[in-house]
């Protein structure tokens, strides 16, 4: 039997050393939460270090990432390569794995980044999700995992965790367990400065199986998790701590959390838990229990090598899980509408052709199911239908965005994510997070623009746009009708590294384009119209605004001003493309910008003499053409503008 206690203390001076080596780092969670980690791995864990991305390994999460010395330790003595005692040395410096928040490095262990709070449990919540969705795929044999999440007292007064605890409970999703530090201090002092309920009573009220323990009792922990793992509700193991425990000058302090320690702190340490060993030094001995307890998930692994071999469907589920896409799976996307349509009806009719094709694809939704149109043939995913590839995630928002890219970073499955552009800042950090990571995560938003209409200011997004461009990694896509809709979706899914988002307009967007023997959008921008040496003006527009501007160029061409349309539905892959293509395509003449938003960010497509017709402030309340009319956004406006500049 494994001695879980020293393992425990190998956890406890690790964290100590390398953050004291570092001079900074957060020893409040690696120093009270080593009981609890030591027993989750030592008893319960299905982990192969030596195959780290093995499909059906558990998922561990640290939500509360400030404490990563906890989880690096862990990896670190559990076998994973990467996270060697070198490594462990490095923390916090330059290109190391063990960086000061955990980011994310599935080979070596770390399943995902975190850090900001609330973030990881949300994420947690979309693994689960994930799990439950490709076993009744697959079936047991092949998916029969468990997502972990160890939890901070920050992670549960956010907002979106909340939402996590709301969702995950009314989904049943059982094989979730968050493993909560409750230590009643945080940054500022006692928790009781700024909370006062009674947490276990939140997660039973939202259907959570709960136990309360003493996160120091090894016992108490393993008996807890014992019934966690055979309870059909999710569950909180709510672990009563001593922050920073060992050091006697800090442990139950406020100053547990992250005050520098110095070495008299590490001798201290030492003579308080009788560990004798110098710094960075764990006996064989702990070694070997830790590498001992990692046996039971390499014989998992070789047992479901053997089940995956002789599986019906291994050829299927392993292009699920490396996120292949099938043989012709792009002629099933949905050609030219010969009439108007907005460009959410056209996604909704590209996520729907898509619904068979790519059976992977899973829409998750804010109580937007009618006005995004993006459900359709799709069934609900739900407690009785774990089948399901449509997730009603309810006005949750800042989880559902979480959820998504947790569901990327699981593996198998390829999220879809719908809601209003104006509720994408409640998403905005997990979109940002998704960007961070390079996953690829679907964002498609709705009620782009003032065409939003009547709904008035609060729901015209007009600064939106520019906000997400400048985020890197992040592909925004403004596309003016159905072929564009339907090539920004290609590019989407055709990429593996990043996340895309889709502003897609509530009204009809003129149909700009019939011919579909190119993918246009893939270079960012393209010449829709007129002639590319010989121009008097260039018009570059996105959205519905492109239609806007080829009806402005005829008014022009009859007037006996060459006029060049441009549709530009991707900022970000227009700017990579060489420059000779970019001056191709923008040409030397005068140009004219349009777009419903505001001007931010067009600078780098204008030069000063150009000219932008947009937006200048907020929005307003009435029919989007009388808004277009009320804010100049008009052909007669870009003809004015055309007309005084050719004359220049």
């Amino acid at each position: 039997m494994p001695n879980i206690q020293t393992m425990a203390d190998a956890i406890r001076f690790l964290a100590i050393n390398a953050i004291l080596n570092a001079g900074e780092g957060h020893q409040g969670v690696p120093l009270g939460m080593a009981e609890i980690a030591a027993t989750l791995y030592a008893n319960h864990l299905r982990a192969a270090p030596k195959d780290p991305l093995w499909p059906d390994r558990d998922r561990v999460v640290l939500s509360n990432g400030h404490g990563s010395m906890l989880l690096y330790a862990l990896l670190h003595l559990s076998g994973y390569d990467k996270v060697s005692l070198e490594a462990l040395k490095s923390f916090r410096t330059l290109h190391s794995v063990c960086a000061g928040h955990p980011e994310i490095e599935q080979d070596a262990g770390i399943e995902i980044t975190s850090g900001l709070l609330g973030q990881g449990i949300a994420s947690a919540v979309g693994m689960a999700v994930a799990e439950e969705r490709l076993a009744a795929r697959f079936g047991r044999d092949l998916v029969d995992h468990r997502t972990w999440a160890f939890v901070g007292d920050g992670c549960l007064q956010e907002g979106m965790g909340q939402e996590a605890i709301s969702l995950a409970g009314h989904l049943h999703l059982g094989r979730l367990t968050f493993l909560w530090d409750d230590n009643r201090i945080t940054d500022d002092g006692e928790t009781a400065l700024s909370i006062s309920e009674d947490i276990p009573a939140r997660f039973r009220a939202a259907g959570w199986h709960v136990l309360v323990v003493d996160g120091h009792d090894i016992v108490a922990v393993d008996a807890a998790i014992t019934a966690a793992k055979t309870d059909p509700r999710p569950s909180l193991i709510a672990c009563r701590t001593t922050i920073a425990r060992g050091i006697p000058r800090l442990q139950g302090q406020r100053g547990g959390h992250s005050a520098p320690l110095t070495s008299q702190d590490a001798e201290e340490a030492r003579a308080a838990r009788g560990w004798s060993h110098p710094a960075f030094h764990i006996p064989q001995e702990v070694y070997d229990d830790w590498h001992g307890a990692m046996d039971r998930g390499a014989q998992a692994r070789t047992d479901w090598s053997t089940r995956l071999a002789a599986h019906p469907e291994s050829e299927e589920f392993t292009r699920w899980m490396s996120g292949t896409l099938p043989d012709g799976w792009a002629d099933a996307l949905p050609g030219p509408c010969m009439e108007p349509r907005a460009t959410i009806m056209s996604s909704g009719d590209v996520c729907d052709a898509l619904a068979d094709t790519l059976p992977e694809t899973i829409v998750l939704c804010a109580d937007l199911e009618a006005p995004t149109n993006h459900k359709r043939s799709r069934a609900a995913f739900t407690p009785e239908n774990r089948s399901g590839s449509y997730l009603h995630c309810g006005v949750r928002e800042h989880l559902m965005g979480a959820m998504a890219y947790g569901i990327a970073a699981h593996g198998g499955l390829r999220p879809v994510n719908v809601t209003y552009l104006a509720f994408a800042d409640y998403e905005r950090p997990a979109m940002r997070m998704a960007a961070l990571m390079a996953l690829p995560t679907t964002f498609v938003f709705s009620h782009d623009s003032i065409g939003a209409g009547s709904n008035g200011a609060t729901h015209q997004p007009v600064e939106t746009l520019a906000s997400y461009r400048a985020m890197p990694g992040m592909r925004v896509f403004r596309p003016a009708d159905t072929v564009e809709t339907s090539e920004a979706w290609q590019i989407a899914l055709e990429t593996p590294d990043g996340p895309s988002m889709m502003a897609l307009s509530r009204q009809d967007a003129v149909q700009v384009r019939r011919d579909t023997s190119k993918n246009l959008t893939r270079r960012g921008a393209y010449i829709l119209a007129g002639s590319e040496q010989n121009r008097d003006v260039t018009l570059i527009a996105t959205g519905t605004e492109v239609g806007l501007a080829l009806h402005a160029r005829k008014t022009l061409e009859a007037l006996g001003i060459k006029t060049t349309v441009v549709s530009m539905p991707c900022w970000e892959l227009f700017e990579v493309q060489p420059h000779s293509y970019r001056l191709q395509i923008l040409g030397g003449a005068p140009r004219i910008a349009i777009e419903a938003a505001l001007k931010f960010g067009w600078e780098r497509w204008l030069r000063y003499s150009d000219r932008f017709i947009g937006m200048t402030g907020y929005g307003a309340s009435a029919r989007a053409p009388q808004l277009y009319q009320h804010f100049g956004i008009t052909e007669e406006a870009i003809v004015a503008a055309a007309k005084e500049m050719a004359e220049q």
